[in-house]
């Protein structure tokens, strides 16, 4: 692959606990599809995008090959590989497993269905700019530091952003985040916080709050309106 092109990696290994079903979450149906199968769907018809890793639970790989992959026909898809127990875990494994360095990794949660084509373009735009950027959202409500139950004080919301994938690295600098923190020990919330951990710079690109990543039943709800709202 020569430089220049974009690996999207689809971390879709979590066991879903939170959503309370007995079914993994990116697994669950929204109409008539998996969860998986939307992100998928929107993560290759981006053109800048040129190829897919897809990492999901080790027991369940032939699964998504057959039920998901071949059965919706996901053209992009290079490989998939065996996530790990926590979601850093899984990206690393989806990275590692990349054979020729492209000029950027692409980070998108598995279960994050709703990503429009022109966020991905900014973002890939921007850290092609900047080697890295992150979508998310201005936050509009007020956030409080709370200890013990007790208010330790008001945050400033006007630094405060809520975080959203894709999350968009050159492959060096993301190749030096991973190295790092597996030398440290260190684990993030999310893909930026190795970047940042390692000494890079991260800039943001504006989301929208249609992009939400499904982990509460409520969600599953939402998301059953917005599929039909932005004709997925």
């Amino acid at each position: 692959m020569p430089r220049g092109n974009v690996t999207a990696l689809i971390p879709a290994a979590g066991s879903g606990s939170r959503m309370a079903q007995k079914i993994k979450k990116q697994y669950l149906r929204i109409g008539q599809k998996p969860i998986l199968f939307y992100t998928l769907k929107q993560i290759e018809s981006c053109a800048k995008i040129d190829e897919i890793i897809l990492a999901v639970p080790e027991e369940e790989l032939t699964f998504v090959a057959e039920e998901i992959v071949d059965r919706y026909k996901i053209q992009k898809i290079r490989k998939i590989v065996a996530g790990g127990r926590e979601r850093q875990d899984s990206v690393r494994a989806a990275f590692e497993a990349i054979d020729t360095a492209p000029e950027l990794v692409l980070i998108h949660d598995g279960v994050r269905p709703f990503v429009t084509e022109d966020i991905l373009v900014e973002a890939i735009r921007q850290a092609q700019q900047r080697g890295a950027a992150v979508v998310g959202i201005p936050i509009t409500a007020t956030v409080k530091r709370v200890i013990n139950g007790k208010v330790g004080g008001t945050l400033d919301r006007d630094e405060l952003w809520e975080i959203q994938t894709p999350q968009t690295f050159w492959y060096d600098w993301f190749k030096q985040a991973v190295e790092k923190a597996q030398a440290d020990h260190f684990y993030g919330t999310d893909d930026a916080a190795l970047l940042e951990h390692a000494g890079f710079p991260v800039f943001t690109v504006l989301g929208d709050r249609y992009n939400i990543k499904i982990t509460h039943p409520e969600d599953l709800q939402m998301a059953e309106l917005l599929v039909n709202k932005l004709n997925f």
